[in-house]
């Protein structure tokens, strides 16, 4: 017997309970959403019900209710229903779907077929089972589209916390002569690993190795890439601000995202000292991109 949670997940909070849940070890779970309504989403929990009484689930959630405040927002009322005995990974997938993003790209879960109506949009396949975004956070779409608007033909492409490697295959869907890609969790450069298998790219075109800056250098060396991508939370993106001068030419430029809109404000400042200009800024909801290339002397 399994129980489920059933939790409305607000956007501003889907990469932390993502991240949460992950980091308990609970990775049965899914957040559901309709591609028309994107800010409207629900995240699924299973859990084997033998293992979690009653009490242990009052603790999960209190557990979770911290993630909110940073916001300014209460953890959503939630949930919790018996599951008949099943393959819960069968469950799970169903509450997945083909998902557009911006003017032509789709991200597809791998065991579905492109809907007819999508037949003319790139496809991206992902198995979001590994928990590291399928491009339905804000942020990751943010990028996405940037990339779309301003396609990187013939780049070479540096992906810095490449999570589920959705912004490096759509990097190379759009154009890039090859990407690196690097992430400090294991987990996930096996989900970039196993998605580039899924998409029928080489290691040649897309390399991913367990580390940071200084992994990615290793990776270009002796080149620098064109374009940076980093989708990855503000503080985190301003510690290792200081080695973007090394990763990218001259003349390259960074999209930078998993910034809530009030960060950027001190982002920016932390990035003009760096000797770096913001030349383009995205919103959507609370999240917000940075586009930046050096400042020219």
């Amino acid at each position: 017997m399994w129980c489920r949670l059933t939790l409305p997940c607000p956007p501003e909070l889907e990469e932390s309970l993502v991240w949460k849940l992950t980091d308990l070890g609970l990775h049965r779970h899914a957040v559901q959403h309709a591609p028309e309504t994107p800010d409207r989403k629900t995240l699924l929990v299973w859990l084997p019900k033998p293992e979690w009484p009653e009490p242990q689930r009052r603790e999960l959630i209190a557990s979770l209710q911290p993630l909110a405040e940073p916001f300014g927002l209460s953890l959503p009322d939630g949930h919790w229903d018996d599951v008949a005995d099943e393959d819960w990974s069968l469950s799970w997938k169903q509450h997945w779907q083909a998902d557009p993003v911006g003017a032509g790209l789709l991200i597809l879960p791998a065991w579905l077929e492109v809907p007819p109506e999508h037949a003319d949009r790139l496809v991206i396949k992902m198995d979001p089972g590994s928990a590291f975004g399928t491009g339905s956070h804000p942020t990751t779409r943010l990028c996405l589209e940037a990339l779309e608007q301003s396609p990187p033909v013939a780049s070479l492409v540096a992906d810095l916390g490449c999570g589920s490697g959705v912004l490096g295959l759509a990097a190379l869907g759009l154009g890039a002569e090859a990407v690196v890609a690097a992430d400090t969790d294991s987990l996930a450069v096996r989900a970039t690993t196993d998605n580039r298998g899924l998409n029928d790219r080489s290691e040649a075109e897309l390399q991913v190795a367990l580390g940071s800056v200084e992994t990615l250098s290793e990776l270009l060396a002796p080149r620098r890439a064109d374009l940076l991508l980093c989708n990855i939370l503000a503080p985190v993106i301003e510690a290792l601000s200081p080695g973007f001068e090394g990763l990218l030419q001259p003349d390259g430029r960074a999209l930078l995202s998993g910034l809530l809109v009030d960060q950027a404000p001190r982002l920016k400042q932390v990035l003009g000292g760096l000797g770096w200009m913001v030349t383009a800024e995205a919103e959507q909801g609370r999240w917000g991109l940075l586009e930046i290339r050096r400042r020219q002397a």
